[in-house]
């Protein structure tokens, strides 16, 4: 099958005015310096093309993340929509594995920024854009000797990688991040997930599969 073909993305929910994906782990949600065919604004080109900027994708989830992607199909949409996310009028929830025993539940309100030493990642630094990420703690297990916390995860800003970026800086990297320092190079992808999006009437859920 043509990984292209529209059975290919499962999709949550879909009216005039929206489109609402359950993007698969491996997926790049965009084409912007990316040349990869598991690219979620190809695969729309192809089945809802449309000319709006980046096919109408209304905010980004990293290629390892899986889960709720928002996407508008008219312009007026994507303007409200990126309004709505601008002034955090939307809630995200994500569902993480994160190696490290943690506090059952948490909250971290630490700046990001662009990394000055390495290309392509980020850092807490002072001078950084707020970030604010909550957190509880769903169970715990041991994996080759070492405790492994699932969380459930509120999102309250939206900065690129902050979940990955809170918890490593804490010590805790999520579970197969091997950017942000975990250890486990087996899984070959952050174990994130992107459970819930929610804003005005509208709630949108993928669920997790352990």
């Amino acid at each position: 099958m043509d990984i292209m073909e529209k059975n290919e993305i499962k999709i949550i929910f879909e009216n005039d005015d929206l489109l609402v994906l359950d993007k698969p782990s491996g997926w790049v949600t965009t084409k912007e310096n990316n040349k990869s065919l598991n690219n979620i604004e190809r695969w729309l080109e192809k089945n809802y093309k449309n000319d709006l900027p980046r096919n109408g994708i209304v905010h980004r989830l990293d290629k390892g993340t899986s889960g709720v992607l928002i996407v508008a199909k008219t312009e007026k949409m994507l303007i409200e929509m990126k309004r709505k996310f601008k002034n955090r009028e939307v809630v995200k929830k994500y569902i993480a594995l994160v190696e490290g025993d943690l506090p059952m539940i948490g909250e971290m309100n630490l700046p990001i920024c662009r990394s000055k030493y390495k290309f392509g990642k980020f850092g807490v630094n002072p001078d950084g854009k707020k970030a604010m990420t909550k957190f509880k703690v769903i169970k715990k297990f041991e994996k080759e000797g070492k405790t492994i916390s699932m969380v459930d995860i509120d999102l309250l800003t939206g900065r690129t990688h902050q979940i990955r970026v809170h918890f490593s800086y804490l010590g805790w990297p999520i579970l197969g991040d091997v950017v942000y320092g975990s250890r486990d190079k087996t899984i070959g992808r952050p174990i994130l997930h992107c459970r819930l999006i929610g804003f005005d009437q509208y709630v949108f859920e993928s669920k997790y599969e352990e």
